[in-house]
């Protein structure tokens, strides 16, 4: 299936693994032209040389820190006019509210909240002129089913969603949309975090953890990387502009709500 998104300029936050390089993946391989994004030089041109040989696509990186001024200044020099962002960053680590000082709550905000709303400043007037234009945002299943220990991410995502849903209604009229994804339990880094965690916590193997964390999903296994670019490169297609405002669920079946 053809998604009409060849030749598109799409920049993707925090692309250097994980679910980000699973998006920028995914939209290589429809013939996007991407740009990559990360702190670490070595590590953000080897991601880069792995989708270039996958995919043959144009592939551009911006080493930065998203959560700068700066950072985000160089961003937008790489990729001054992006058909299609893709926002993601780093979630704060888990803990309970007595850990979480002034410091820790700014942190969160400026790494989940404050970044990609600075982004979505940037790029949509762009994006509303050229009446084409794309963002997707990584956030999390915490902000439809919080859980205590992951109060920072919950917060500061949830005001996202919030932003998000608000400017939706404004921009569709130019083909503009703007859509989050929300994922639970897929296999990346932050799910090797959150195992040696466990193992450090109760006292048992990876092997274990890995099995303690896949038994809380319905589908009784992670995510693939795989399955979570495929859905932000459906979200970010050319077929796909009437629809906007919207949470996606990538949970392997674990939110029991009915909406």
């Amino acid at each position: 299936m053809d998604l009409g998104i060849q030749g598109r300029k799409a920049l993707v936050c925090a692309s250097s693994q994980g679910l980000g390089l699973a998006c920028a993946l995914a939209l290589a391989q429809e013939g996007c032209e991407v740009f990559i994004n990360g702190r670490q030089a070595d590590k953000l041109e080897a991601a880069a040389r792995g989708l270039r040989e996958a995919t043959g696509a144009r592939i551009h990186t911006v080493v930065a820190d998203l959560n700068t001024e700066a950072g985000r200044t160089a961003l937008l020099a790489a990729c001054p006019e992006p058909d299609i962002l893709i926002n993601n960053n780093a979630g704060p680590p888990p803990g309970q509210l007595s850990d979480w000082d002034h410091e820790a709550w700014s942190g969160a905000l400026e790494r989940n909240l404050i970044a990609a709303a600075l982004l979505m400043r940037a790029v949509l007037p762009g994006m509303r002129a050229r009446r084409f234009g794309r963002v997707v945002n990584i956030t999390s299943a915490m902000v439809k089913t919080p859980h205590a220990a992951m109060g920072l991410s919950t917060a500061a995502r949830a005001g996202l969603t919030a932003l998000s849903k608000a400017l939706a209604p404004e921009v569709i009229i130019d083909n503009v949309t703007i859509n989050n994804l929300l994922p639970e339990r897929f296999d990346t880094p932050r799910q090797q975090f959150m195992a040696e965690r466990m193992m450090q916590q109760d006292g048992i193997d990876l092997a274990e953890a890995r099995a303690r964390i896949a038994a809380t999903l319905p589908a009784r296994r992670m995510g693939q990387p795989a399955e979570f670019g495929a859905a932000c490169v459906f979200l970010c297609a050319a077929t796909s502009g009437f629809m906007t405002g919207q949470n996606l669920q990538l949970d392997g079946g674990a939110y029991s709500g009915l909406v």
